[in-house]
């Protein structure tokens, strides 16, 4: 079991990054050229929002049943003391979780907006911030 959700954890981050990167790109482009905030925008945002949701669902559920999460009963706090293993329990999953809200934070605050501009530069913000977040904590070497 944990194998197969690695494996769909690994390809479906690769998913997430695509879609945050298009949503980016997307409300700048609008943001920049001073278009209106159309349905097109709104699903780009929507799937960046919806797939980067399921990637932490499927990244909650493989924290849990990792062989890593041993690790908290047999070194306690001393998971602290070892970068690899801090890496994979505490580094990872709260600034993956962190960025995830900002994300979140970027659609609400989006939705709250009346013009169109503001509705871009919310986009573009926290999910350029949420994106750089999660790149910060990808583990490069073991990424497939």
């Amino acid at each position: 079991m944990y194998s197969i959700l690695r494996s769909v954890h690994s390809y479906w981050a690769y998913f997430v990054l695509i879609l945050l990167v298009l949503a980016i790109l997307n409300a700048l482009r609008g943001r920049i050229s001073g278009k209106e905030f159309g349905a097109k925008d709104l699903r780009i945002s929507l799937f960046g929002l919806i797939f980067s949701h399921i990637q932490l669902l499927i990244g909650l559920i493989l924290y849990f049943v990792s062989p890593w999460f041993d690790q908290w009963s047999a070194l306690g706090m001393g998971v602290m003391k070892d970068a690899q293993t801090r890496l994979y329990l505490v580094e990872h999953p709260i600034t993956n979780l962190l960025a995830i809200v900002l994300i979140t934070m970027g659609w609400s605050m989006h939705k709250r907006q009346t013009t169109s501009s503001k509705k871009f530069l919310r986009i573009a913000l926290f999910y350029s911030i949420g994106l750089l977040l999660l790149l910060s904590r990808i583990p490069w070497d073991s990424w497939m």
